[in-house]
């Protein structure tokens, strides 16, 4: 799995949140700024190829879904870099600092703490 481009990382974001869809339906999702049907359409054969993206052919039309789930993309890329570049490789930096600017309850914590203690 390699990592994607920002494109590319949009184009997967709308077709995590409407698959299965054709590209003529994705069309419309890209508002700022709009994406010509050939683009998107060309993103989600890069797509095809890298490995992300699978289809169903209904003759001359494809309908598309994501062959790589949006929970393994995150982990593998997202998560992982935002930790290592902005919280010093610590799960433990980056929960104090959604504490410490209120982004995150006390109720929340005490329910990630029972998350943690179930898994042991």
């Amino acid at each position: 799995m390699e990592k994607l481009t920002a494109k590319e990382e949009e184009v997967m974001q709308v077709l995590w949140k409407m698959e299965p869809c054709y590209v003529k339906d994705m069309v419309p999702e890209f508002t700022n700024p709009p994406l010509h049907y050939n683009t998107v359409s060309t993103i989600v054969r890069n797509l095809e190829e890298k490995g992300y993206v699978g289809h169903r052919a209904y003759g001359n039309t494809h309908e598309y879904y994501a062959v790589v789930a949006k929970e393994d993309y995150q982990n593998r890329f997202v998560l992982k870099k935002v930790v290592s570049e902005y919280f010093d490789n610590s799960y433990k930096n980056l929960v104090s600092y959604f504490a410490q600017h209120e982004k995150i309850s006390a109720d929340e914590l005490r329910e990630i703490l029972a998350m943690i203690e179930q898994k042991k």
